[in-house]
């Protein structure tokens, strides 16, 4: 692992909104503040912290995650149930992906209930609100760790 580990955390659609859309659902905290709160839980690693509205803005920078990034935390919001192009680009890592949601999907509509991003996820935190990215980043930086200790594969 680099001297500086770069964790990249990523963020779908509408979540620029935070803090003031459904608030009630995903909570007060500004996506400014849940950047803060990435960056404090990384302690010392580098944090690439994005948000787009764009599926394919996504895609590029997971792709880009594949050669910069120890591993990758990816909350991708309404794209997590519509979007086999994140779950493509999600296979061809080999870093640990955490998926992350602010909100738990399984006590929600049945439509949230599947997610494709799932399927490549190496792991999932959500229900949590604010907390779940906390958790998420903790989870994703131990996992490089322990990758990079352990005997080549």
């Amino acid at each position: 692992m680099p001297e500086t580990p770069v964790l990249y955390v990523l963020n779908g659609p509408n979540l620029n909104l935070l803090g003031v859309r459904e608030p009630h659902i995903y909570g007060r905290e500004t996506l400014a503040d849940v950047q803060a709160l990435c960056e404090t839980a990384a302690e010392g690693a580098t944090v690439v912290f994005r948000q787009s509205n764009h599926e394919g803005e996504l895609v590029g920078w997971i792709q880009e995650a594949r050669t910069e990034a120890v591993a990758l935390v990816i909350n991708p919001a309404a794209y997590s149930h519509t979007s086999i192009a994140l779950l493509d680009a999600l296979k061809a890592l080999t870093i640990p992906v955490v998926e992350c949601h602010l909100s738990n999907p399984a006590a929600r509509e049945e439509f949230r209930r599947h997610s494709y991003v799932s399927l490549a996820a190496t792991g999932i935190v959500s229900g949590f609100g604010a907390h779940s990215y906390e958790l998420a980043v903790k989870a994703a930086l131990r996992l490089a760790r322990e990758r990079s200790a352990s005997p080549a594969r």
